[in-house]
């Protein structure tokens, strides 16, 4: 398998496990001891997001960081990326580990993901969602944007000049204005290489099966919603409402635009830590 080392650098670093999920070989990167905390990021993004939270909390949680498939060191497996497929491929992953009480974490697509898996089973020791998809009601406002986003990563896939300068923009002051440079420059790099997936993943959240607030009720173990407060993409005063439906919820508000356990982490370890403990 090769890699561009673009991409390589968001995700998995040595040394790198590869786990069988269902036949889909994923990369994990695996960081500290004692509580298993199983972390999956947003599209275009990789394991590597994790990391300082793995420094941060490494004493007490095993950071247990996924790759999805096309990112980082996981090959594509030719599905196009879904919360859904995502959700599947989480599942098989979690019984290949065998994990005791794993806590989840999933931040965008990845946070989708671990809800829709965290509603369905009962072996888990908590669940928290980092500006998580799907929460919000897909009125019309929500789809025009989605559409302009579908609009924007097609410019990317195409290798438009001008969209190289637009996306630094875009995750410079939307999406990670506060998270460390170097980290944001990774991902900046490879905007153009992971466009594709960028166009496919935002397709997907324009369809029914995408909206996935009923789920949030059906959830056993503990919730911790730890949000970005000044996501413009995945707002918490649109996704508050289906928050609110826990059984068990707790709700942080922390610096940043999408990623707090970048953007924040000294904060969001802090909440991690008291979340566990409960």
């Amino acid at each position: 398998m090769t890699v561009s080392s673009v991409r390589a650098a968001l995700g998995a670093q040595e040394p790198a496990q590869f786990v069988n999920a269902g036949g889909t070989q994923l990369a994990l990167m695996r960081r500290g001891k004692r509580r298993p905390l199983v972390c999956l990021h947003a599209i275009a993004h990789g394991a590597r997001d994790f990391e300082m939270l793995a420094e941060k909390v490494g004493d007490a949680f095993e950071v247990i960081a996924v790759d999805w498939p096309g990112h980082g060191l996981s090959p594509d497996d030719g599905h196009a990326p879904n919360a859904e497929h995502y959700a599947h491929l989480l599942m098989h992953l979690l019984d290949a580990l065998r994990l005791d009480k794993p806590i989840l974490l999933g931040n965008s697509i990845g946070g989708a993901a671990a809800l829709q898996v965290a509603a369905s089973r009962n072996d888990l020791g908590g669940l928290i969602l980092c500006n998580a998809g799907g929460l919000r009601k897909a009125d019309g406002v929500a789809r025009f944007a989605i559409a302009r986003m579908v609009s924007f990563f097609r410019a990317g896939a195409a290798e438009k000049k001008w969209f190289g300068p637009a996306y630094r923009f875009y995750y410079s002051r939307l999406v990670l204005p506060l998270a460390p440079a170097a980290h944001r420059e990774r991902i900046i790099a490879a905007g153009y290489e992971l466009s594709p997936l960028l166009r496919q993943a935002w397709e997907s959240f324009a369809r029914p099966e995408a909206d996935i607030r009923a789920l949030v009720a059906k959830v056993n173990c503990p919730i911790l919603f730890a949000w970005a407060k000044s996501d413009r993409i995945i707002p918490w005063a649109a996704s508050k409402k289906a928050a609110m439906t826990a059984r068990s919820g707790t709700i942080a508000l922390l610096k940043g635009g999408h990623s707090a356990f970048v953007e924040d982490a000294d904060a969001f370890a802090q909440h991690l830590r008291g979340f566990a403990k409960t």
